[in-house]
């Protein structure tokens, strides 16, 4: 028996200082309840510091035994950017119950962000579902959600998490396609954006019928999660997703 789970979307400012953004983090992560699926915004701690690249890349690694801490008892999904042999890449770490399970680098990198330059892409295979305590899980990270491709290989999750810096003068965007996301997917869809003036601002949980809960400049959103909610839709319209 599944225990019962909150989908919870987080919204806040990253600074310019790295050891304040991640103590916001896990200030906010402590006020969640415990068994909850935590989504933080896409390189919440350090932002895209590039004039600070390597000072950027060391901080994951300074992060990674806090974060392991604060993930006793929940999940928490966000991205970091991180050394990977001779690459860097920017990653989707899965924390959950003290161990970090999954490592998704980003696929699709943002060329008007610069991204490209500094950073290496992931593989197209390194996008797929995967499993925690019998629920099945996605991640698009930013960017990656304008291809419809990732959407379909996605299919079946139960939960998909979108981890976003994604840019003010494209907030409607943002809206539509995560609530068409969760509507197509039939699925919940967790996004996470920066407080940054920047970004939009547009956290947000969307349920299987494409309901949406924007987080409105809270800081913390949550939602019960409820697969049989997942079930009813895919049983009520059903367009062959099992």
């Amino acid at each position: 028996m599944l225990k019962e789970k909150k989908l919870v979307s987080l919204l806040f400012e990253t600074t310019s200082d790295y050891e304040t953004n991640l103590q916001t983090l896990l200030d906010l992560v402590a006020k969640t309840p415990k068994n909850s699926i935590i989504v933080a915004p896409e390189v919440c701690l350090t932002g895209y510091d590039y004039e600070n690249f390597q000072k950027m890349v060391d901080f994951s690694q300074i992060a990674l035994e806090k974060l392991l801490k604060a993930s006793k008892e929940r999940t928490l999904i966000l991205t970091m950017i991180q050394k990977d042999k001779n690459d860097i890449k920017n990653f989707a770490f899965v924390f959950h119950n003290g161990e970090i399970i999954r490592k998704q680098p980003k696929v699709k990198l943002f060329k008007f962000g610069e991204e490209h330059k500094y950073m290496a892409s992931g593989k197209e295979e390194d996008i797929e579902i995967f499993e925690i305590d019998g629920i099945k899980f996605g991640i698009l990270i930013c960017f990656e959600l304008r291809f419809k491709n990732f959407w379909q290989k996605l299919e079946g999750a139960d939960i998909i998490a979108v981890p976003s810096w994604w840019g003010i003068l494209r907030e409607q965007n943002y809206k539509i396609l995560t609530t068409a996301l969760a509507i197509m997917n039939q699925c919940y869809v967790i996004a996470s954006d920066s407080q940054n003036s920047i970004c939009t601002r547009a956290s947000g949980i969307i349920n299987p019928f494409g309901k949406e809960l924007r987080n409105e400049g809270e800081n913390i959103l949550s939602l019960d999660f409820d697969k049989k909610e997942i079930q009813k839709m895919r049983r009520y319209m059903d367009v062959g997703i099992n």
